[in-house]
């Protein structure tokens, strides 16, 4: 039987991610200090450093379990690797990235690395998942590496799109998704 945990505990813990969102869209992450968190969520810095180690496990925490949540659940209502799949999980990124950007202006940098990290991780064991069963058989190496090279390559696609954004999004995806469908089509034929 799963142990539950008390709802006090959680109702701290997510008073303590609510502050940092909020004070992520007043201050720079790299100014932010655990007193400047632990004032805005109303707790001490042992309740802080009972649910954390610092604000950077934190910032971790916050981008996986709440910001992402949303594009999580997004990347797991597909179950195939295909244009709809690509182009849904593309715009996904690219909304996700463009509403951080735009709320977290002044800590979004600092942000960035984490955030690639997540999403190439996601995408990754969701592709990897995805192929094993569309490819049964094929060898595990090569879909790991399809995988992997898929979640990269998804991920700077949309990066690039958001940092050039001479056009909208969809039209910006319309413009790839030859070039995604092609390449998806010969990685079939290959893997």
């Amino acid at each position: 039987m799963a142990r539950q945990i008390d709802p006090r505990i959680l109702r701290t813990r997510n008073l303590i991610m609510e502050a940092f969102i909020e004070l992520s869209m007043q201050m720079d992450f790299k100014d932010m200090t655990i007193k400047d968190i632990t004032t805005s969520a109303t707790v001490n810095r042992a309740t802080f450093y009972n649910h954390f180690y610092d604000k950077y496990d934190l910032l971790e925490k916050v981008l996986s379990e709440s910001i992402m949540r949303e594009v999580i659940q997004e990347v797991s209502t597909h179950e195939v690797i295909n244009e709809e799949s690509i182009k849904s999980i593309l715009l996904s990124i690219i909304r996700f990235q463009t509403s951080i950007s735009n709320q977290c202006h002044r800590s979004y940098k600092a942000f960035t690395p984490q955030i690639e990290t997540l999403f190439k991780n996601v995408l990754h064991a969701s592709f990897s998942k995805w192929a094993h069963k569309q490819w049964p058989n094929q060898n595990n190496t090569d879909i790991e590496v399809f995988s992997v090279a898929l979640s990269w390559a998804l991920y700077g696609v949309a990066m690039h799109g958001m940092q050039n954004q001479q056009t909208e999004p969809e039209k910006y995806l319309q413009q790839l998704m030859p070039l995604i469908d092609t390449m998806n089509k010969e990685d079939a034929h290959q893997i």
